[in-house]
């Protein structure tokens, strides 16, 4: 049986999730005043700052799983290139999968504390965010707001902090993902692989066999590394 605080820690409880109208977005409670006052900073600064992503549901990140392994959407590669799954066996196309998206269970947009964001102010209201690191670096359209941010973090002006800022073999780098660090540590130091595995068994998930055969290396590369930050 799975506990209240077990489902939150899934993406299976919303009860303390937020609307936030300023960002079009949900988060859960005790984010909502840090990320507006990030927003805020971010105004004063020339930038405005945007929600790409927020809270996730369960049911949400395993559409986008199932989606993925059946070809519905584009698995990429570090280059931003469609890989093409039929060449693949199944572990490597688990590998494949979890290295820019997370397993159903085991993302942090789960815990309404993590964001993907960006900047409005440099781009055209046609223009359709990727979420990639070359948009964030160089001559990238949110490059600048990205400078900005690494001071704000580097200078502790927020408790956010960038779970995913470095490769470590397992989830690709994304320095647009914001997570707020008094809550979300919270949830990581509660979460463990036998709650994962326990919602696993009873989920319509695609190669759900291959998953659950090499859920110990997923959890080491993909989940306990990145979320102990």
């Amino acid at each position: 049986m799975i506990d209240l605080f077990d489902k939150a820690l899934l993406g299976l409880d919303e009860r303390a999730l937020v609307d936030l109208p300023e960002l079009v977005c949900r988060v859960h409670r005790q984010l909502s005043e840090p990320l507006l006052l990030l927003q805020t900073r971010a105004a004063s600064d020339g930038f405005i700052l945007k929600v790409a992503s927020s809270y996730r549901s369960f049911e949400r990140q395993l559409l986008i799983w199932n989606n993925k392994v059946r070809g519905l959407r584009p698995v990429l590669n570090d280059v931003g290139e469609a890989i093409d799954l039929s060449l693949l066996s199944p572990p490597d196309k688990v590998f494949a999968i979890l290295r820019w998206s997370a397993l159903p269970g085991a993302s942090r947009h789960h815990w309404g504390t993590d964001i993907d964001v960006y900047d409005s102010s440099r781009i055209a209201a046609d223009y359709k965010v990727q979420l990639t690191v070359a948009e964030t670096l160089g001559d990238g359209p949110f490059a600048e707001f990205h400078r900005w941010l690494n001071e704000e973090l580097a200078q502790g002006n927020s408790d956010f902090f960038r779970p995913y800022a470095q490769d470590r073999g397992g989830i690709a780098p994304e320095p647009w993902h914001l997570s707020y660090a008094p809550l979300a540590g919270i949830f990581s130091q509660q979460f463990n692989q036998q709650i994962l595995r326990q919602q696993l068994e009873q989920t319509h998930l695609e190669l759900k066999q291959t998953v659950l055969d090499n859920l110990d290396e997923i959890y080491q590369r993909f989940i306990r590394t990145e979320s102990l930050q």
